[in-house]
């Protein structure tokens, strides 16, 4: 049995030694690094991405109110294309 005992320990002791201290570095430095939030470079790129999506947004807008003049039955004949199951 103490040969037993002694087999669990030793692994027991070097995971505490060298294991956990590393894991536990690892973890709070990576919890640290995500409190911090969205850094600058990223701000400036998502500010960016939301400017170019409110343009696209009026983009569509912009077509969907010329369709309408065009041809007001575009609205109805794309949903009854997607709701019979054909289309492209």
């Amino acid at each position: 049995m103490s040969m037993l005992a002694g087999l669990l320990v030793i692994p027991a002791i070097l995971f505490v030694l060298f294991v956990a201290p590393i894991w536990l570095f690892l973890h709070y430095r990576s919890g640290r690094q995500t409190d911090r939030g969205l850094s600058e470079p990223d701000r400036a790129r998502l500010k960016a991405l939301m400017a170019q999506a409110e343009l696209l947004q009026e983009r569509v807008q912009t077509l969907e109110r010329l369709l309408d003049v065009e041809c007001p039955e575009w609205r109805d004949d794309n949903q009854n294309t997607h709701s019979s199951g054909g289309g492209q």
